[in-house]
């Protein structure tokens, strides 16, 4: 009995030593480690950011190598216009062309376009930087699934010396402008809406969806489409040399061509993918050996630590629905245009 109550004894006193608390001295590494992990991280967020100042060309895009000679110092520079032209995107392209602009190292640009169209005025903006970019160096396009209407007018930034490429599938042309509008004039009659705007001139609210366009109305909105219109046939006139202007009005019905059409028609020149492209255009360039590189936008360390990088994707939903009430014209490959907090 008194070696059980020793052996309880014993056991109590390891239960209640395994049950104490570390001891100080275990403590203080444990907050030292924490510190130390803060410290690391912060330092590593640090190092992010200069990573991104070192290597971002005049706070323009980064370099991310796709193919060829890693080590080479002549570069292809592949700019990308993907998604529907407009801003922020606008933006960023024209950053891109810039930074293939002012690095002489490189000697060539791919324009890689997979894109519906978008607004007028951008896509121009865009069409004019690569205007000025093509006098200094040469640009071959590559168009992907789909490079229709506005995605079609940037492309016509490469010049009459310049290859535009289309793959088997690709679906181009859609030449015209387009203007969304809804005509909800008689749903309101029916649900007993009633528009009536407070008004300085006859045409103020020319695109209500809550009546009907009246002639006069209408006219004026002809003849700003028309304005548009005539810019996108002589562009393509300017720098397509195998079509006339008469050529280039027959084929601007808003169709969608696909690539061997399209081709037939004299609005590409080739049908072959990116690495055909690249191969002519290192012949033009007359480059043996190369480095292709990509431009990227990646996120900065501000949209990291404030999350902006998500929250600038999330629109107000009350400017969302002013901003889709204003009359956009568009080069673009759709009927439905903008559409309220779809942006």
């Amino acid at each position: 009995m008194q070696e059980e109550k020793a052996s309880a004894e014993t056991s109590g006193e390891k239960v209640t030593k395994s049950s104490s608390p570390a001891p100080p001295a275990r403590r203080w590494m444990t907050r030292s480690l924490v510190v130390l992990l803060m410290i690391s991280v912060l330092f590593n967020l640090g190092f992010y950011a200069w990573y991104q100042e070192y290597f971002t060309i005049a706070g323009g895009p980064t370099e991310q190598f796709e193919t060829g000679d890693q080590f080479a110092s002549d570069k292809i520079a592949i700019i990308s216009i993907t998604g529907t032209i407009m801003p922020p995107f606008t933006e960023r392209i024209l950053e891109s062309i810039k930074a293939a602009a002012e690095d002489d190292r490189v000697k060539g640009i791919l324009l890689e376009i997979d894109s519906p169209g978008g607004l007028v005025a951008d896509s121009h903006q865009i069409y004019h930087r690569l205007v000025e970019l093509r006098k200094k160096k040469p640009i071959v396009v590559s168009m992907k699934r789909m490079a229709a209407s506005g995605g079609y007018y940037v492309a016509m930034g490469a010049g009459e010396k310049g290859v535009i490429f289309a793959e088997p599938t690709t679906w181009t042309g859609s030449l015209g402008v387009i203007i969304p509008r809804f005509d909800l004039s008689e749903l309101a009659e029916k649900v007993g809406v009633v528009s009536d705007p407070l008004k300085t001139g006859e045409f103020k609210d020319a695109l209500n969806p809550f009546r009907e366009m009246t002639k006069r109305e209408r006219d004026i909105w002809d003849h700003i489409l028309d304005e548009s219109y005539q810019r996108f046939l002589n562009i393509i006139t300017e720098n397509r040399k195998d079509l006339d202007y008469e050529q280039v009005k027959k084929l601007a019905t808003g169709q969608i061509y696909p690539a061997t059409d399209a081709k037939e028609n004299g609005l590409i020149d080739e049908i072959g993918y990116q690495e055909d492209a690249l191969a002519r255009l290192q012949e033009i360039a007359n480059l043996k050996n190369v480095r292709v590189i990509r431009y990227r936008h990646p996120v900065t360390l501000a949209d990291i630590l404030l999350g902006s990088a998500e929250a600038s994707q999330a629109e107000n939903r009350k400017q969302a629905l002013l901003d889709s009430t204003v009359p956009r014209a568009m080069y673009f490959a759709s009927w439905l245009g903008e559409m309220p907090g779809l942006q």
